[in-house]
């Protein structure tokens, strides 16, 4: 049952991105957006560490300066993919994470790729393909490929999330020094933008975003650590559903046949990669 906890995450996250979209839509930048989201988890995560009297020092600088920048950029092609696609299809093209997750741990840890594994990445990539059909926009196409690359850097990031993990640094930790440089990193990125002042609706929608993400994190945190692992995993694609529901309900969208038929694929295929590169015996550790 606590497995369950991850349902609750991937609703959350469901909710964070339609504060997301209407946040773009009232005119604030994802730069913005991602510097507000980040400022709210450091506050948090800094209040947290200020009570529990914990250390931020960590001698794992590398793999937390290279989970950051990942992570950072990450969000911030996924925040302007939610701003120009349908938001089911943003979610969908983010989730592809778990395949590229699959291919660096193969690169760069030298797991070997079974072919059941070969054979979801495989499936995955062709509903990728038929995602970012030409049936797309000229200015959605754009919007299409940044929720790829989004996907491709959080993989990596997840990837140095693990190294972390490995390496005995605690989930707290990581957490804090992603929020830190995120916040950084948009503080700077927002120079390059037009600062719209905060109203009441728009504060409203970016505290929407922080507080959505946070207790997203928790929820899933709680998941993964008092929960099955590959159940969990598994559940995690409900944020696509309810990222579908949302998309109808508030900005009536109405995707094509094919573009459910891709998401569909992408889903199943990134569950039986997390499911089979956890069955890799140079996963068992």
């Amino acid at each position: 049952m606590q497995s369950l906890w991850m349902v609750a995450a991937a609703f959350l996250f469901a909710c964070m991105g339609v504060c997301v979209k209407l946040a773009a839509e009232a005119g604030y930048s994802p730069a913005e957006i991602v510097f507000y989201r980040n400022a709210i988890a450091l506050a948090l995560m800094s209040a947290s560490m200020l009570w529990g009297r914990l250390d931020p020092r960590t001698p794992h600088w590398k793999f937390q300066i290279y989970r950051g920048v990942s992570g950072f950029i990450s969000l911030m092609l996924y925040f302007y993919a939610i701003a120009w696609l349908p938001l089911a299809t943003a979610v969908t093209l983010n989730y592809t994470s778990p395949l590229f997750l699959a291919l660096f741990l193969a690169g760069l840890s030298g797991a070997r790729l079974p072919a059941s594994l070969v054979g979801a990445l495989v499936a995955g990539f062709a509903g990728v393909v038929l995602l970012l059909q030409p049936t797309f926009h000229a200015d959605q196409l754009a919007g299409g490929l940044m929720g790829l690359a989004s996907g491709v850097l959080a993989g990596l990031a997840y990837y140095n999330v693990r190294e972390l993990g490995q390496k005995g640094e605690p989930e707290w930790r990581t957490v804090f020094y992603f929020s830190l440089l995120s916040t950084l990193g948009a503080g700077l990125w927002m120079l390059f933008f037009r600062f719209h002042p905060l109203t009441l609706r728009g504060a409203g929608l970016l505290l929407g975003v922080g507080i959505f993400a946070t207790l997203a994190q928790l929820a899933m945190t709680r998941a993964y650590s008092r929960g099955r692992t590959l159940v969990a995993a598994s559940l995690a694609y409900t944020a696509v559903v309810f990222a579908s529901l949302f998309g109808m309900l508030f900005w009536g969208e109405v995707l094509s046949l094919a573009a459910w038929l891709a998401i569909a694929i992408i889903v199943l295929s990134g569950m039986a990669a997390t499911r089979f590169s956890r069955a890799n015996p140079a996963e068992q550790d």
